[in-house]
């Protein structure tokens, strides 16, 4: 009785296993080059972010979370405008710099006396001198043209000067706890004057008709 042999064909069976290898390594291929392209994408966003940053003046700690750039349009979106907020906070400055270039301050029981160097500053629209020991006003007050609030409360005035009715343009004048007894009638040429505070000084008694 004959045996029946049995024959593998393992060129066959090699050949599908070198496809299915062939195709396991164009896959495995294919998705390294995926991961290259996207890392590569992701490290020109994270670039690109940076230099976009640096331009606003964005600092590292806005964009940097542990040392990984942090690719988030909300960075340049909330402090985008810090630049401009900068900006708009050095104008605000800067007017406020002006706008005090006119106004004159002096406090303290230092003070005696306006200082000399006052009568030089005729540009001026306020002054605000309060709680020193001063006693007058000098008639120099007449050339203070421009002048329009003025503050002196709280010190030792006894009198106030008849130029000041030369003020045509002061509107507020605060003369508050001080030692005056009367008001110069020349007070009723101001204008302008809207606001007049004279509490405090306790011996007057009346005001003259002009005012």
């Amino acid at each position: 009785m004959g045996h029946q042999v049995v024959i593998f064909d393992f060129s066959v069976i090699r050949g599908l296993w070198e496809t299915r290898v062939k195709k396991s390594k164009e896959r495995q291929r294919k998705e390294k080059e995926r991961l290259e392209q996207s890392a590569l994408e992701k490290i020109k966003q994270e670039w690109n972010l940076i230099l976009e940053c640096r331009k606003k003046g964005i600092p590292q700690s806005k964009y940097l979370k542990n040392g990984f750039v942090d690719i988030n349009e909300k960075n340049l979106d909330t402090h985008g405008k810090t630049p401009q907020l900068k900006k708009s906070c050095a104008l605000s400055d800067g007017v406020n710099k002006e706008q005090n270039k006119f106004i004159f301050q002096l406090s303290g029981e230092q003070w005696t006396e306006l200082p000399d160097s006052l009568k030089d500053q005729i540009y001026l629209k306020e002054w605000h001198v309060y709680n020193t020991l001063i006693q007058t006003i000098p008639a120099y007050i007449a050339l203070f043209q421009d002048l329009r609030v003025l503050e002196l409360s709280k010190n030792q005035i006894n009198c106030l000067p008849a130029e000041i009715g030369c003020l045509k343009n002061l509107k507020v004048l605060n003369v508050s706890f001080n030692n005056l007894k009367s008001v110069p009638p020349e007070l009723g040429d101001c204008e302008n004057l809207e606001k007049l505070d004279l509490s405090g000084n306790m011996e007057i008694t009346e005001l003259p008709f002009e005012v």
